[in-house]
């Protein structure tokens, strides 16, 4: 046992430990969010979330489970307890199995290397052993600093920057005592293969293979759907976003999703697509620069009207599964960020930004809100938890035998 009081630590938006008891209720909030599963326990189709623990892959995953009835597998990669706490994807992913497993789903997660072959052969077999041979759906969500190449085994390392010359934004930060600061902050520009090097780890490359791998096992479905969940944003945070490195791996994942929507069309009458969504508080959002400030306003100007990620994700499964048709723009992509980049909304969200100072930051942005998903992301700040009680850290992974 080792049961112990766990206080918020933080370095920035980045927190040392994590609240088990927090990450499992917010898993659980979650899921009550969802309106009923769609498809009985006989016809459940066979899914694979890859970055199943956090963020939009951690609702997809949910989502999934809890409206779209899948079973399958849910694949990332976090820390187990030891000194200090497990991470925050650890507690969740373990709260997941637990209702998953109540409701009568067969859902297995792994904890490794999604870019890895040897991750890729442990999920065919697995399909192929467990799950009839046969994969409906694959998810595929994966936020990473960095990617080893299985073939060459070069190692490549992503990197937040514009492209062309530096970027000067707004950015909004916190001080030791929680206040509210605006500052400026330069980005300096891309150099030598930053762009490359950031578009193989965060472009379709690994995607595309795991489609391969699975193809070449003879394990996809007809009608197989596989969605890549991406982002485009506002054209105030476009600078260091879309146009920047990390928007150069988003354009490559849209032409990988138009390379393999055509290819799986002739082999299995199925489809690819890139799901476009909205703006949220995530750990991967919260390292880029100006984001912060954006997502804030964005709530001042919308408040409880902001579409969270299992709302969305929730309305992607409907689309996957057919409940509703593929709502597709012109470049093939599922947009569930409609929301957020209407004109009216992001104009008012423009005076908001160019107005925004220290001094009045806390009149134009949702602060309270924003400081409370930062917790949460870490299992804070959660309603109905008691923080003064210890609580257990030392959760086990889900039992893939279970």
């Amino acid at each position: 046992m080792s049961e112990r009081v766990i206080t918020p630590r933080n370095r920035g938006f980045l927190f040392i430990d994590s609240h088990p008891a927090g990450c499992a209720r917010l898993v659980h909030d979650m899921w009550q969010a969802v309106p009923s599963a769609t498809a009985a326990p006989d016809r459940a189709p066979v899914a694979l979330v890859i970055g199943s623990s956090a963020g939009y892959g951690l609702a997809a995953t949910i989502a999934g489970l809890a409206r779209a009835g899948i079973r399958g597998i849910g694949v990332c990669f976090e820390k187990a307890p030891e000194r200090r706490t497990g991470t925050a994807g650890w507690y969740r992913t373990a709260a997941t199995a637990d209702l998953a497993r109540r409701h009568g789903r067969d859902m297995v997660f792994l904890n490794g290397d999604a870019f890895s072959d040897a991750m890729k052969e442990q999920v065919a077999d697995l399909i192929e052993h467990r799950f009839g041979g046969r994969l409906d759906h694959l998810i595929y969500s994966v936020a990473a600093p960095r990617r080893t190449d299985p073939d060459t085994g070069v190692t490549y390392a992503s990197v937040l920057k514009p492209i062309g010359r530096a970027y000067r934004t707004k950015t909004l930060v916190f001080d030791g005592d929680g206040a509210p600061e605006v500052r400026d902050v330069e980005s300096p520009a891309a150099e030598g293969d930053d762009t490359a090097q950031t578009v193989a780890v965060m472009g379709g490359t690994d995607w595309e293979r795991w489609i391969d791998h699975l193809a070449a096992r003879g394990l996809l479905a007809d009608g197989f759907t596989t969605a890549a969940l991406s982002y485009i944003g506002s054209s105030l945070t476009g600078a260091i976003y879309r146009q920047g490195t990390i928007g150069a791996a988003k354009a490559h994942l849209e032409e990988t999703a138009r390379m393999l929507d055509e290819r799986l069309g002739k082999f299995v009458g199925g489809r690819a697509v890139t799901s476009v969504n909205g703006a949220a508080v995530t750990q991967s959002s919260t390292a880029i620069p100006g984001i912060a400030l954006y997502v804030g306003l964005l709530r001042g100007v919308l408040g409880d009207a902001m579409v969270p990620p299992i709302g969305q994700l929730t309305e992607l499964w409907d689309q996957l599964t057919g409940i509703r048709p593929l709502d597709l723009d012109d470049e093939g992509r599922v947009r569930l960020d409609t929301w957020e980049l209407d004109p009216g909304v992001q104009a008012a969200i423009t005076d908001r930004w160019n107005a925004a100072t220290t001094a009045t930051i806390t009149d134009l942005a949702d602060l309270d809100w924003f400081r409370s998903e930062v917790l949460r992301l870490y299992g804070f700040a959660v309603p109905g938890i008691d923080y003064t009680t210890p609580v257990e850290t030392d959760v086990p992974w889900p039992d893939p035998a279970s």
